[in-house]
């Protein structure tokens, strides 16, 4: 016997025989006893036949059947069995996971790319206190635009900075949730052609306020000032102020870093905030106060506490 056809499908499900009719390349129509009529898939696996049911004749067309038969049969020559496929997606819709659940292992599973703990515990705190009250205990798959909009418009023009780093970290969470079939791909919490439609733009509401910068013709009084002082700590201050450099940088300096002899101060990468090595030309005066300082031993760092 040929492939089916609609017609003679409809024929088959009409005289309700109960048997099995082969369609070709392991779909079969099956009519039960009790003249229901549905779809397998059968092949074999480890040496022995097995049956698949693809859906009921009533849910599925014929076309449908082959489509669902030759995704399966795709599987089992690449070696997959495709009932065990079936049963994991299974097993992930019958468990309920929530935003705080998928927030852990996004950070679990990142942890280790993130620059410092600092990191890490800044993206801990910013979901406690913003997301977890509206939105922790809801399934990660019916979260909607509006729970994300009911967490961001509260601080979006009083603390703009802080919503955009929320909005970002969600918008990560939700595309982890995607990508482990959580959820659908479609993210609420997306910035680019979405939440940029709703939310005003982060530089039209952001206020900045700069550091007070030292008038120039108090700069050089300032730094005498600092070179009285013989602590461990103001040499550090002119340190930083000679090589223009941030406070992390400098405590964090050690010897093996500073080359006298071509007058440099190499920065590693994992230091560094955009995570490329640093090279810092060094002024007499900045030489002139390493030479000045004492090393310690068994202490690597310029500047030790």
């Amino acid at each position: 016997m040929g492939k089916l056809t609609t017609k003679g499908v409809q024929k088959l499900v009409r005289e309700s025989n109960p048997g099995m009719t082969n369609d070709g390349d392991g779909l079969y129509l099956k009519i039960g006893k009790g003249g229901g009529a549905s779809w397998i898939y059968r092949f074999r696996w480890n040496g022995r036949l097995r049956d698949m049911g693809l859906g009921s004749y009533a849910d599925k067309t014929l076309s449908d059947a082959r489509e669902s038969a030759a995704e399966n049969r795709k599987l089992v020559k690449q070696g997959i069995d495709p009932l065990a496929v079936r049963e994991q997606k299974n097993e992930k819709k019958s468990v309920t996971v929530t935003v705080t659940h998928c927030a852990a292992r996004y950070i679990q599973s990142h942890r280790r790319s993130w620059r410092n703990a600092k990191h890490a515990r800044q993206w801990v705190s910013t979901l406690k206190t913003y997301v977890r009250p509206v939105i922790g205990n809801l399934p990660v798959e019916e979260v909607t635009t509006q729970d994300i909009l009911k967490i961001l418009t509260p601080i979006w023009t009083v603390k703009n900075e802080t919503a955009k780093r929320v909005q970002g970290r969600i918008e990560n969470i939700l595309d982890f949730a995607a990508a482990h079939e959580y959820r659908d791909q479609v993210n609420p919490a997306r910035w680019r052609g979405h939440l940029d439609k709703l939310l005003a733009k982060p530089s039209r509401v952001q206020k900045v306020n700069h550091h007070p910068a030292m008038p120039y013709d108090q700069v050089a009084t300032f730094m005498g000032s600092v070179q009285l002082y013989k602590s461990m700590s103001s040499k550090a201050l002119l340190f930083l102020i000679l090589t223009a450099t941030r406070t992390s940088e400098v405590l964090n300096a050690e010897w093996k870093e500073i080359d006298i002899g071509k007058a440099t101060w190499q920065i590693p990468a994992e230091r560094m905030k955009a995570n490329r090595e640093h090279r810092v030309p060094l002024s007499k005066q900045a030489i002139d106060l390493l030479l000045s300082l004492s090393r310690v031993k068994g202490n690597s760092f310029i500047f030790p506490e």
